[in-house]
């Protein structure tokens, strides 16, 4: 049969009275994120119940307009918008829709569900059923689905759990997205392809006992991949991460392979591959990961020189004699002067206050099939959807100035690090000693001899930084700065803030130190000290190198600021990380401990993803939580979402507003903290 005839034969609506079986069901499916899916349409008004042939994407709405309706495609290319509001959030609509999937369990979970495979239903996460809706469509469809094949609800957003939730589980059995991703075996965070060396660790214990160093050409196994990793060829994490924790946003700033894979480390002790040479490859859309044993890249013991990476482009620091300055006095231009994190940190403090004119920026691009996005957002602002621009524009300011805040903080400059660089002739022979090596290249081999030179270089420079007498008038200007701007703190944080960070093609996530809990004028200059030192320890100096960023090109900002107090804090990226193509959704990873609990991976956080478009949410993973959060705190997440949409605007390098941005940020009461905003880096 050819797939004409196929189309032909699958497509035709099912009537009342057919059963899906799972022939059926592989007939129909098509296959996204490594999961089976057949999408359907429950037609009220005929009592029909379609299900579509899947295979090539075709849309809900397409297949409804097109195939029961009769329209043109150009008939609803024009009224898109209204189409889509009366499929799903119409309270009396004619059409309800929705998507099967195939999953598997092996074994059985904690509430007893019994093993094999099971079928579940979700909507769009958009749509507006209510629980009496969603109650009619589960048993439409229950009763049309091969009986011995489970049939459990898959809410698409947390209202949709909330109504879920008051329905008892043996009328509508259902499973929560969060649940299926903790059982997910393969999870692709960034697509690849690797030729190097496989390295299975079984315990970071086992990664660090280990005498035989990383080279740029291994592919590290374990079951979470320490942040403090050199540059390699690839990675595969044998238990759930994020694709937000450090070594995961230099992983895609690396552009190498990496993936979740659980019993990866198994899997590859039985196909005895461990410590030889494969080829690994991640595709995103794929259900697992392709590994193959390979030839080595070099004859003999002589280990191939690492690959230049492309030149990365950094501005030179401005090392004009500049006080120290607060928070409040900077714009994004000031990097030169003070670091990229701080002149973003004070941007957005003068954003807070004054506005943007760019607040609608992202909303105003036609995104295909979409001409328009501002109905959306006036709809997202509590306005009437023909709003105009200045309406919009203002509710965006309220919005962004009654919830978001920028800790007080104030900012030594690039200069006063230099003062205290040339007031020593031992740590300006030590610099120099370190770049002569630098520079005869040692830091570019596998050279284990030569590498500990580097090491041994950069070391002895990051200790006559925390040892060298700081002259009096420098620790002067930091505290007379500490006494005017930041009286009455009881705990500062002090914070790095390099030009050498946040670079296309080189993200320095984690690379250098922040200092909490801080308190007095000798602990602020002690901290200032690490956070200077940090610029040059060996896996940061390194790892500009490969880079091609000179050593003299790069200079450390200090941030101090206020500590704040939170109950709940996190990390979110304008985008989603695993579905590139999706220009709805913030992603969000939150504990409810620390910002930096989320970013070292040192417990797994929860996962949210946010609709800006047409608003809700829904929890991805509960990570190492016992529970979600509470709704009045989901409510307020989502704020930040919309609040992250406007700044990804006003920081977009182009008229396309399409950059994501990346948001530390910190939540108490009803106030939320921003802490740091940076450009994310997508795969590709």
């Amino acid at each position: 049969m050819t797939r004409s005839d196929r189309n032909e034969a699958t497509t035709r609506p099912r009537l009342t009275g057919e059963t899906l079986t799972i022939q059926e069901f592989s007939q129909l499916a098509g296959n996204v994120g490594g999961y089976p899916y057949v999408k359907i349409v429950l037609d009220r008004a005929e009592s029909v119940l379609h299900f579509i042939d899947s295979a090539d994407g075709t849309l809900h709405v397409r297949y409804i307009a097109c195939d029961v309706l009769g329209m043109s495609i150009d008939e609803l290319a024009r009224g898109l918008d209204a189409f889509n509001d009366d499929v799903y959030r119409n309270p009396d609509r004619r059409f309800y829709l929705g998507t099967l999937a195939l999953h598997d369990r092996s074994g059985t979970d904690e509430g007893g569900r019994a093993e094999g495979p099971f079928l579940s239903l979700e909507t769009v996460d958009v749509d507006t059923m209510s629980q009496d809706m969603l109650r009619s469509f589960y048993h439409r469809v229950r009763a049309h689905i091969d009986p011995a094949l489970p049939l459990v609800l898959k809410p698409a957003n947390h209202r949709q759990e909330a109504y879920v939730a008051a329905i008892p589980e043996d009328e509508i059995p259902r499973v929560l997205a969060h649940e299926l991703y903790s059982t997910a075996a393969f999870v692709p965070l960034n697509p690849g392809e690797a030729h190097g060396r496989l390295r299975v660790f079984r315990s970071e214990e086992e990664y660090r006992a280990d005498p035989e160093p990383l080279q740029w050409h291994d592919i590290v196994v374990m079951p979470r991949v320490p942040e403090d990793v050199p540059r390699v060829s690839g990675l595969i994490h044998t238990e759930h991460t994020t694709p937000l924790s450090h070594i995961n946003v230099m992983a895609t700033g690396w552009r190498i392979p990496n993936a979740v894979r659980i019993g990866a480390a198994e899997r590859i002790e039985e196909a005895g591959l461990a410590g030889r040479w494969v080829r690994y490859r991640v595709d995103a859309d794929a259900g697992d990961f392709r590994l193959e044993a390979a030839p080595p890249r070099h004859e003999g013991d002589r280990p191939e020189p690492a690959p230049r990476a492309e030149r990365v482009t950094v501005d030179l620091p401005d090392l004009t004699p500049t006080p120290v300055t607060p928070l409040t006095e900077l714009r994004a231009g000031d990097h030169v002067r003070f670091g990229t994190k701080a002149a973003n940190l004070g941007e957005l403090a003068h954003l807070l206050q004054h506005g943007s004119p760019r607040w609608l920026g992202f909303y105003r691009v036609p995104r295909p099939p979409r001409d328009n996005l501002l109905r959306y957002l006036a709809r997202q602002l509590g306005l009437p959807q023909d709003a105009d621009d200045t309406e919009l524009a203002d509710a965006a300011q309220r919005l962004v100035k009654e919830y978001a805040h920028v800790p007080r903080g104030i900012v030594l400059p690039f200069s006063l690090q230099q003062r205290f660089l040339d007031s020593s002739a031992e740590l300006r022979d030590a610099l120099d000693r370190l770049d002569t090596v630098l520079r005869d290249g040692t830091a570019d081999t596998a050279d284990t001899a030569e590498t500990a030179e580097t090491a041994g270089a950069c070391l002895e420079a990051q200790r006559l930084i925390r040892t060298a007498p700081l002259p009096e008038p420098v620790r002067a200007e930091i505290d007379r700065a500490l006494d005017r701007h930041l009286y009455g703190a009881a705990e500062l944080v002090v914070r790095s803030s390099s030009n050498a960070e946040d670079l296309s093609g080189f993200s320095a996530a984690g690379l250098y130190e922040s200092v909490a809990h801080v308190s007095g004028t000798d602990a602020v200059v002690e901290a200032v000290r690490e956070v200077w030192a940090s610029l040059l320890s060996p896996r940061a100096v390194q790892l500009r190198h490969q880079a091609g960023i000179p050593l003299d090109h790069c200079r450390m900002g200090v941030v101090v600021q206020e500590q704040v107090g939170a109950t709940v804090g996190g990390v979110l990226v304008t985008c989603n990380p695993l579905s590139p193509q999706d220009f709805r959704s913030v992603y969000l990873n939150i504990s409810p401990r620390s910002v930096t609990e989320v970013v070292t991976g040192e417990g797994a956080p929860l996962q949210y993803l946010c609709n800006t478009m047409e608003g809700g949410s829904r929890t991805v993973s509960l990570g190492t939580a016992t529970a979600d959060l509470d709704a009045t705190t989901k409510q307020l997440v989502g704020r930040l979402a919309l609040i992250s949409r406007l700044l990804q605007s006003h920081f977009s390098p182009d008229e396309s507003y399409a950059a994501p941005v990346d948001i530390e940020w910190a939540m108490e009461g009803d106030r939320v903290s921003l802490l740091q905003l940076r450009p994310f880096r997508t795969a590709g």
